[in-house]
């Protein structure tokens, strides 16, 4: 019998407000995020995990860390999650016990999944809108990945290392994407780089490894790649990634898909009762 794929699922970026407030002034994050609990909970076969790969609040400020949490308390898998621009390391901590279980400084975290590791990296530089890993955490990840070398590794953070192409989101990508890139080229057990931060799906790769931009349950980033306008977001449907590791030769291998959050038509069958295609 071939053996079921690890899952994770990744949200990102639910700027979560105090109650009663919205993003904007017109995106209620609060509903968003109900929604994508709620999509969440009945995807099958179930998420071994949730990562949230940062910008839980949005000032930030404990009221929306608290509601944040009520908000989570919904949802009937495991999660972990990293901080964003929008967070608090320290509001983090008060509020996610596995936060504060973590010492002092970045909330990095390893977690082994079955035969993978979870690495997750704290890019988040208190005040400033772009990420930068530091150098406590690059050491730590070069300790992290140099254990156990066998085994597969799937790196999250919230800040891209690569250029999207929209001009104000790129300002804000990760300062020292080639210390990391220079990092992962010596850990080829690095399998996907999964990201967050720009509020819709990406693909490139990135010291040879394919790396992603995670969409996000509420508004998108306008994709200005013609720097027509000025900084703006829209509503799209929301969507968020489900990372399917395969165990197999060598390091296995990772499938990323897109779900949808929301009820739209179907499924239906593409063969009859007499199996013909209908």
């Amino acid at each position: 019998m071939t053996q079921r794929p690890v899952l994770i699922a990744q949200i990102s970026d639910l700027h979560i407000k105090a109650p009663g407030q919205l993003a904007y002034g017109r995106v209620d994050t609060a509903v968003a995020l109900e929604r994508c609990v709620a999509a969440l909970n009945e995807f099958r076969p179930r998420p071994d995990l949730v990562v949230i790969s940062g910008d839980l609040a949005d000032t930030p400020t404990v009221e929306e860390y608290e509601h944040l949490k009520r908000l989570l308390a919904r949802l009937e898998l495991p999660f972990v999650s990293i901080p964003g621009n929008h967070d608090s390391r320290e509001m983090m901590r008060v509020v996610f016990p596995q936060a504060r279980a973590l010492r002092a400084g970045p909330l990095n975290q390893k977690i082994e999944i079955r035969e993978l590791d979870l690495v997750l990296l704290d890019s988040s530089v208190h005040g400033k809108p772009h990420g930068e890993l530091d150098a406590p955490t690059l050491q730590w990840l070069e300790e992290a990945l140099a254990v156990s070398p066998e085994r597969p590794a799937l790196l999250f953070l919230h800040h891209p290392p690569f250029r999207a192409g929209i001009w104000h989101m790129d300002r804000q990508n990760l300062v020292n994407a080639g210390e990391l890139a220079l990092l992962v080229r010596r850990h080829p057990r690095v399998q996907l780089i999964a990201t967050g931060h720009v509020h819709r799906a990406a693909l490139t790769m990135f010291a040879g490894v394919p790396t992603t931009i995670c969409p996000a349950p509420n508004h998108a980033v306008d994709l200005d790649l013609a720097q027509l306008r000025q900084p703006s977001f829209k509503v799209e449907p929301p969507a968020f990634h489900i990372h399917s590791w395969f165990a197999g030769e060598g390091f296995g291998s990772v499938v990323t898909h897109q779900v949808s959050i929301g009820q739209y038509d179907g499924p239906h069958p593409f063969f009859g009762p007499d199996g013909k295609l209908l």
